[in-house]
């Protein structure tokens, strides 16, 4: 079996032992960070010489590119792979989002990659004058970053899901009348009795029938020492049996075991949005809108004025400018740190709220005069 099919069969037995004690389905499915940290990398190696052989940067940075036969398509051809491999991306979840009547950062980017490709594109046919292949392919290449970051910060909390997943074994040893038998962990029902071998881990949450053993609980408690449990004692799934063999009738499966409720707190952490977050939504949804607004008035003050060139061009001056680079970048970064810096220190974050709150409140305490 190859690496790579080694790892999808990793991935399928995490599913499945997910699904058996959790139930619930990933809404980032078919999201990936390997995709968008490929594209980042491939966006940002066409971006280099796209900007390289533009004639503003030239102009601006005192400079001469190569001349070669076809030199002058460079950017034009580059930034269209880059606008159709990055940004269709974009595009997709700006019609989501107009879907919905919400237009947020997503509808904001598309807007200002749709305009600055067509007048590009215009510009290289001697249609247009304002000839913008560098920056719709800078903009793509740092919004795609920043959706990579976002992306690897839910994969780590998935990660945390697939740790947690794994604490369970695969298969169960199903007791029925004086013979066992290995099922999965998808056929256990209420009711069932089940046989932990010394060293192996609690398939389900119950309680003890027959037998006494130590039963490392650490992975809910804490508690580096084995507690004892004998007959009439609860077991947790997930928890490792030591010097004994239990039997367990199974008492909970699926969301209700502690295992589920600690991955649904994991993956409420994993889906809430912070403060910032909205903020940034908000703030995008009414720079979209200004956007709008503020091209259609330009538009029409050049129009009328008689300059119908200088219109168009102005026009799309201000619809390209108007998507806030900094914005789209800024808050998939701080997602991603505070999740890492979180999960190095052991933390469970359930609310990114309330860590905001927190950071209030340490702040409030920092400032504070000593009496």
């Amino acid at each position: 079996m190859s690496h790579h099919d080694h790892e999808q069969a990793s991935d399928t037995h995490g599913d499945h032992k997910m699904s058996a004690i959790h139930g619930s389905h990933d809404r980032h499915a078919g999201h990936s960070a390997a995709m968008f940290r490929d594209k980042f990398w491939l966006s940002f190696a066409l971006t280099i010489p796209v900007v390289f052989w533009s004639t503003d940067v030239q102009h601006w940075l005192g400079y001469t590119a190569p001349s070669f036969p076809g030199s002058k398509f460079v950017s034009a051809i580059l930034g269209t792979v880059v606008f159709v491999y990055d940004g269709l991306v974009f595009i997709r979840g700006a019609s989501s989002e107009l879907a919905d009547h919400k237009p947020g950062m997503m509808t904001l980017i598309s807007l200002a990659i749709i305009v600055a490709f067509g007048t590009s594109l215009a510009a290289t046919f001697g249609l247009f004058q304002v000839d913008v292949w560098w920056e719709l392919a800078s903009l793509i290449t740092i919004m795609v970053l920043g959706h990579w970051l976002e992306m690897r910060a839910i994969s780590q909390a998935h990660g945390a899901l697939n740790a947690l997943a794994a604490l369970l074994p695969d298969t169960a040893e199903l007791v029925r009348g004086a013979e066992t038998r290995s099922v999965p962990l998808l056929d256990l029902r209420v009711g069932d009795i089940v046989l932990v071998r010394p060293a192996a881990r609690v398939p389900a949450g119950g309680t003890v029938v027959e037998g006494a053993a130590d039963v490392d609980e650490s992975m809910i408690t804490g508690e580096s020492k084995p507690l004892p449990r004998m007959v009439g004692s609860k077991v947790i799934a997930g928890t490792v049996v030591s010097g004994g063999s239990l039997r367990v009738s199974i008492a909970a499966i699926g969301d209700q075991t502690a295992l589920s409720g600690i991955m649904r707190l994991v993956a409420a952490a994993q889906a809430s949005g912070s403060r910032t977050q909205a903020l940034a939504d908000r703030a995008a949804a009414v720079l979209f809108y200004v956007a709008v607004a503020s091209g259609a008035v330009t538009f029409a003050y050049w129009w009328f004025s008689g300059d119908k060139e200088h219109a168009l061009i102005r026009t799309a001056t201000v619809l390209v400018i108007a998507c806030p680079h900094a914005l789209g970048l800024a808050i998939p970064l701080v997602i991603a740190i505070s999740t890492s810096l979180g999960a190095q220190n052991g933390l469970l974050v359930k609310d990114r709220l309330a860590l905001e709150r927190a950071a209030i409140w340490i702040w409030l305490f920092s400032t504070r005069p000593e009496p």
